[in-house]
């Protein structure tokens, strides 16, 4: 899997490019740089299946439907987080939906505690998660938001995050990958949850 990130705008979120040796793709949070991003896979000849977002936050989705527009794919968001973004999702993903990518594929999870939709998208072939703004290298996402739990940001932590094994990579919405042992002895958040 080819992973190619665009880091934007004031809270330098994370928009990832993804794509097969075939160049199938998806784009995952633009939130910035829409330009950049058409550039990009129009410079690569990539053949992009959707625009997934891991939840409505604007600095992951503000840049969507301009990539839209240009490209001609859907977007997609869990359908917990569909009424909240204001732009209109084209596709509604359900907990453990599979996206196809030709040779991966990526398991839409629900992980709900920063939004009531947020997902981390999980590649078992490549043992890579894009986490958005579940779970950082170093901390979790915030809970003190309008549709955010921390009981439920717990429950995601424990029932799904805590089940990803050592050698899988995250990247998360913000800041730099990870691998989960990092994040074990690292993240602070995550690790008294666990306990």
């Amino acid at each position: 899997m080819e992973i190619k990130r665009f880091v934007g705008g004031m809270l330098e979120a994370n928009c990832y490019v993804i794509s097969d040796r075939r160049g199938k793709s998806y784009i995952i949070d633009p939130g910035y740089n829409p330009k950049k991003t058409v550039k990009y896979v129009e410079d690569e000849g990539l053949d992009v299946q959707g625009i997934v977002l891991t939840h409505h936050h604007y600095d992951h989705c503000e840049a969507a439907p301009y990539i839209r527009k240009e490209l001609g794919c859907p977007v997609m968001i869990h359908i917990n987080d569909a009424d909240r973004y204001k732009n209109g999702a084209d596709l509604l993903l359900e907990d453990g939906q599979t996206l196809d990518m030709g040779d991966d594929r990526l398991l839409a999870i629900n992980t709900p505690g920063h939004t009531k939709g947020g997902i981390c998208l999980y590649c078992p072939e490549q043992r890579v998660c894009f986490t958005g703004d579940t779970l950082f290298n170093v901390d979790l996402g915030r809970t003190d938001l309008e549709d955010s739990s921390e009981e439920e940001m717990c429950q995601s932590i424990l029932n799904v995050c805590n089940t990803w094994g050592n050698d899988v990579t995250i990247y998360p919405g913000h800041g730099d990958p990870a691998t989960m042992k990092f994040v074990r002895k690292h993240n602070r958040e995550f690790i008294d949850i666990v306990k």
